[in-house]
């Protein structure tokens, strides 16, 4: 799963991804920028 990471500001592979649901029901993914730890959040995919 890709996501944007904000800090790296380009397009990465999470690692350790998971899916979540978000408070209003839509499913979303979140996981672990490899390069620099930050979380990398990406909303629909589940």
């Amino acid at each position: 799963m890709e996501g944007y990471c904000f800090k790296c500001r380009v397009k990465k592979e999470m690692k350790d991804p998971q899916a979540v649901t978000l408070k209003n029901g839509r499913p979303a993914n979140q996981g672990v920028c490899p390069t620099c730890g930050t979380k990398i959040f990406r909303i629909g995919k589940a």
